[in-house]
């Protein structure tokens, strides 16, 4: 349009990853840059993190990674692209963990065991669906733990994994219970503790940050009575709470989960981040290890 004051002229500019929406007057020469954005693309896998006051969150992608601490308070919008398994490959639709349905069905890495560990069975020479990997990732130290993220749970993980996993279920505070050397025995002292104390995690509470203070101590001395005897040498009586602080803004007052086959286009501003979730401004909570497998394109605007 020409109104005397030259013709304006909009354009988008994309230098790698950094775009920006200029305008221009071809006879003043003025140049403004309008909005200024990110752009980020690939298959979404958990968050990555690194202990820290609060907790730093990263997003990797093939070739790049994307702090999200930095990303508080600003726009983000998501776009759906495609599915890709995390083990194939292939486009097709996620079955469970990342994986499409037959990945799931075959491969060691999603065996009942991971979410069973009482089912382990490598530590007896026995193979689910791999004796090589189910022997290098059950026979190592394991933990089970108390965390305290919508109230007081019981838990398994391997020690390399601490606080890692705390961390994935957001729980404000943790504590170990016994370090057993494989996965069998953390997961029949799970099972046995199980009878005594939960094992799950509402996720609406622990967003909403409805949760309140436990002294882990205590509970902890309480439930000694139960570990079954094969795991009785490993209890641990001296040490103390872990405390974990995330990145919140602004906690909801209710929740509502998205979901990218249902709303593949969203945007909305950033207001935290806890356990896998983000959290916006709209009271939308996006649970990104549970949309593991889907390829996306993030705009930070």
């Amino acid at each position: 349009m020409n109104n005397g004051m030259g013709i304006l002229g909009i354009f988008d500019f994309r230098l790698g990853q950094v775009g920006f929406i200029a305008k221009f007057s071809f006879k003043t020469y003025h140049f403004q840059i309008s909005d200024i954005f990110m752009q980020y693309e690939g298959v979404l896998r958990k968050m990555q993190t690194e202990i820290g006051s609060p907790i730093q969150y990263y997003m990797l992608f093939e070739n790049d990674f994307l702090n999200l601490n930095q990303v508080l308070d600003k726009t983000l919008k998501i776009d759906f692209i495609k599915h890709q398994c995390l083990n194939c490959g292939n486009d097709r639709p996620i079955f469970r963990q990342g994986f499409c349905k037959s990945c799931f069905f075959e491969i060691p890495s999603a065996g009942d065991w991971i979410m069973r560990p009482e089912l382990s069975t490598a530590h007896l020479g026995k193979a689910d669906r791999d004796l090589d990997y189910e022997k290098k990732v059950q026979l190592q130290p394991h933990i089970v733990y108390l965390a305290n993220s919508s109230n007081i749970k019981v838990g398994v993980t391997r020690k390399t994994q601490v606080p890692t996993r705390w961390i994935d279920q957001g729980a404000h505070e943790a504590i170990e219970i016994v370090e057993v050397p494989n996965r069998y025995l953390a997961g029949i002292t799970e099972v046995a503790l199980k009878d005594h104390i939960g094992d799950k995690t509402n996720w609406r509470k622990m967003l909403t940050n409805s949760v309140e203070d436990e002294n882990l101590v205590e509970w902890r001395n309480k439930l000694k009575q139960y570990i079954p005897a094969e795991a009785a040498e490993y209890y641990i009586d001296s040490n103390q709470e872990t405390h974990l602080e995330f990145p919140v803004l602004r906690y909801p007052d209710k929740v509502k989960s998205l979901n990218l086959d249902k709303t593949p286009n969203f945007k909305a501003k950033l207001k935290g981040i806890k356990g896998q979730y983000l959290i916006f401004d709209d009271n939308t909570v996006f649970n990104v290890r549970g949309s593991e497998g889907y390829v996306v394109a993030m705009s930070i605007l």
